[in-house]
C-alpha cells in the first residue's frame, strides 16, 4: 500500500533540492529561511514535528568523528567521505557502525534514513546488508550486521543476502524489525525469522535513485516505511502496536560484510520529535518502562534487572537514602522530592527517581544523564 509523504510536508521540496543547480538551491534556501515559521502540522490530529539536530546527521557531516565533543562516532571500518558516511566498503570481512553519543529521551519520534547499498557483486553474490539501532548499549561490535548480539533495544534490519536455504516465499533485500530485552540471540541461519515483528521485501541494491526509510515510534505504536521506488511516496512495510519501547537509548546504524560483500553508505538520519495529544488515560497507560517488550509477545527473562513499576517503590522524606542509594532527596518541583540512584549495568547514566513525602501517590521515574 502506498502512502503520499504525509509525514513530512517539506518533503517534495528537499528532493528537488537535492538534484538543483547551485544557484537555484540558493533560491531555495532563502525561501524556506524566509518562510520558516517553527514546527509543523504533519497528518491528521494534533501532531507537530521537530528535527532534533543533536539526533540528527546531514553533510557536511561537522559532528562526525572519534572525539569526545563528536555527537557521532565511528566505529570499526566506517569513514565518512564528501557525499556519504561509508560504514563499509566492497571488500570482504568488513564492518563498521555510526553511533549517536546523545541519548534520545523522546517520548514519540520518527527516524528518516536516507542510504545506499551498492556493488560489484550479482545476483545472490553481495551482502551482508545494514541495520538502525535504537538500543540501551552503543558501540559494540558483533555478528548482528556489525552490532552485539542479545541487544537490548529496537534493532531494524536492510538484509540483502538469504542464508536460509530453500527460501521460496521471501525474496530479498528484506527489511524485518526486532525488539529484544537482551535475552534473545539473531537467528543468521534463518535470517532472523523467528524473532521478527514483521518485515517486507525491499529492492535497495544498485539503484540510480535515492532510497529512503522512515520508522515511526508513537503511543507504543511502531511503523516502519520505505520510499525506494523513486516516486517520492512511502510504503508501508512494518506495522506492529504494543510496542514498549524505553526511553534514554541511543540510536545508531552499522553493517556487516563476511565472503560476500556491498558499499553500505548513509547519506543522512534526521530524527523528529512527534507531538501527539494523549487523552488522561492513555497518559496512565503509556508510562515510561524500564526493559523493551511487545505487547502479546512472550519475551524470555532478562538478566538486565526491571525495578518494576515505580508505584511500587518506596516513599522517603527529605535528607533520607532514597532506595538504598548513599544519594539523598532534595526538593524538586511541585513539592516533590528528587533522588539519584545508580542503575545497573550503566556507568555514566542513572535513575531520577521522583520521591514524594509522606503519599499515596506514585512515583514517576525517568532517565537522566549525570
Amino acid at each position: 500500500m502506498a502512502t503520499t509523504l504525509a509525514p513530512s510536508g517539506w518533503w517534495r521540496r528537499w528532493r528537488w533540492f537535492l538534484s538543483a543547480q547551485d544557484g537555484s538551491r540558493m533560491l531555495f534556501l532563502l525561501f524556506l529561511l524566509g518562510s520558516w515559521q517553527g514546527p509543523r502540522q504533519v497528518g491528521a490530529g494534533q501532531t507537530f514535528e521537530y528535527l532534533k539536530r543533536e539526533h540528527s546527521l546531514s553533510k557536511p557531516y561537522q559532528g562526525v568523528g572519534t572525539g569526545s565533543s563528536s555527537l557521532w562516532n565511528l566505529m570499526g571500518n566506517a569513514m565518512v567521505m564528501t557525499q556519504y558516511v561509508r560504514l563499509t566498503p566492497d571488500m570482504q570481512s568488513k564492518q563498521g557502525a555510526l553511533w549517536n553519543r546523545v541519548p534520545c529521551f523522546l517520548r514519540d519520534w520518527e527516524l528518516q534514513v536516507h542510504f545506499r547499498i551498492h556493488g560489484q557483486g550479482k545476483k545472490n553474490l553481495h551482502g551482508d546488508g545494514l541495520a538502525i539501532w535504537y538500543t540501551k548499549d552503543r558501540m559494540q561490535s558483533g555478528p548482528v550486521f556489525g552490532n552485539m548480539d542479545k541487544f537490548v533495544g529496537l534493532g531494524v534490519f536492510v538484509d540483502t543476502y538469504p542464508n536460509e536455504e530453500k527460501q521460496q516465499e521471501r525474496v530479498f533485500p528484506y527489511i524485518s524489525a526486532m525488539v529484544n530485552n537482551g535475552s534473545l540471540s539473531y537467528d543468521h541461519e534463518r535470517d532472523g525469522r523467528p524473532t521478527e515483528l514483521g518485515g517486507c521485501t525491499a529492492i535497495v541494491r544498485n539503484l540510480h535513485y535515492d532510497t529512503f526509510l522512515v520508522i515511526r515510534y508513537v503511543k507504543r505504536h511502531l511503523t516502519v516505511m520505505m520510499d525506494i521506488d523513486g516516486k517520492h511516496e512511502w510504503r508501508d512495510c512494518i506495522e506492529v502496536p504494543g510496542v514498549r519501547l524505553p526511553r534514554g537509548y541511543y540510536f545508531g546504524t552499522s553493517s556487516l560484510t563476511g565472503d560476500l560483500s556491498d558499499n553500505h553508505d548513509i547519506i543522512s538520519l534526521k530524527l523528529f520529535e512527534l507531538t501527539v495529544d494523549r487523552t488522561p488515560e492513555e497518559e496512565k497507560l503509556h508510562r515510561d518502562v524500564f526493559l523493551p517488550s511487545v505487547d502479546n509477545m512472550k519475551l524470555p527473562e532478562s538478566e538486565h534487572r526491571d525495578p518494576g513499576d515505580p508505584g511500587d517503590w518506596p516513599t522517603v522524606g527529605e535528607g533520607q537514602p532514597c532506595g538504598g542509594s548513599e544519594v539523598t532527596c532534595a526538593h524538586g518541583s511541585q513539592g516533590h522530592l528528587l533522588c539519584v540512584l545508580p542503575l545497573r549495568n550503566t556507568e555514566h547514566w542513572h535513575l531520577l527517581v521522583t520521591c514524594l513525602q509522606g503519599t499515596d501517590e506514585q512515583e514517576e521515574a525517568a532517565l537522566c544523564s549525570d
